[in-house]
């Protein structure tokens, strides 16, 4: 059954739907009246839905039952990465949402190739929005990842204030053989703690960079003995801490 995000709401039991999920429902899955399909509401209850309306403009729906969802991660893990070439934080994001991360935070590293452009951000967001709610209404999320706006290192150290562990994925812990840190820290979660993530571009940290963030209480962690590529690291961390988290018996 397909899921949306349904961010109008609802009202007196009626939900409507956005124009991109109105095409969706019309043109690709081609749904009619009485099809069936999730929806997911911004406080993360889910309704199976009854379509009642099907138009050219216009999907309407009633809930047929509420569904009890324990598909989300039990803590939340957001990942602030460096600003990577090409469309490698697409792809992080794709499929940091399908393993269950909370939001993500790119952030203007000085190693980042790829320069932020201020004029085209409102555009970029847009996209990466776009690919965080289709990813997870593609792995029965009951969640919407938060996409938030680049910010330079010192803002991201302030951001990481309101959270309960702070770590950075660090190659040099690696080479030197330090195996513990990250074990350690996701021991540390409980239900409902939240944990930043923080892992470099393709050139990896600064040395100025990782004095500044251990500095300020974030703790380098080796993901393993191998170096990973920007684009596999935030992926481990959520792989780790859903085999910890969830699976671990």
């Amino acid at each position: 059954m397909q899921r949306y995000f349904v961010t109008g709401g609802q009202q007196e039991d009626s939900i409507t739907f956005s124009v991109e999920d109105v095409h969706h429902i019309r043109r690709v899955m081609r749904m009619e009246e009485g099809s069936r399909v999730y929806a997911v509401f911004p406080d993360g209850k889910t309704a199976v839905a009854v379509l009642d309306q099907v138009t050219e403009t216009d999907v309407r729906a009633s809930v047929e039952e509420w569904v009890e969802d324990t598909v989300e991660l039990p803590v939340d893990v957001v990942l602030a990465c460096g600003l990577v070439k090409g469309d490698k934080f697409d792809y992080i994001i794709q499929k940091g949402t399908e393993l269950g991360a909370a939001g993500f935070v790119p952030f203007e590293a000085a190693r980042s190739i790829v320069k932020w452009d201020r004029k085209k951000s409102g555009k970029k967001i847009e996209r990466w929005q776009k690919i965080a709610k289709e990813a997870a209404e593609q792995s029965h999320r009951s969640r919407l990842p938060s996409v938030a706006e680049p910010m330079p290192l010192a803002s991201l150290i302030e951001y990481g204030q309101q959270f309960d562990v702070t770590i950075f994925a660090y190659e040099e812990s690696a080479k030197k053989g330090e195996q513990a840190a990250f074990y350690e820290a996701v021991s540390r979660l409980s239900p409902g703690s939240r944990l930043l993530v923080v892992t470099g571009p393709e050139g990896g940290f600064s040395d100025q960079e990782a004095n500044v963030l251990s500095e300020s209480g974030f703790k380098p962690c080796a993901l393993g003995p191998r170096i990973l590529r920007a684009e596999t690291a935030p992926l481990y961390v959520l792989s780790a801490i859903s085999f910890y988290l969830e699976l671990k018996r």
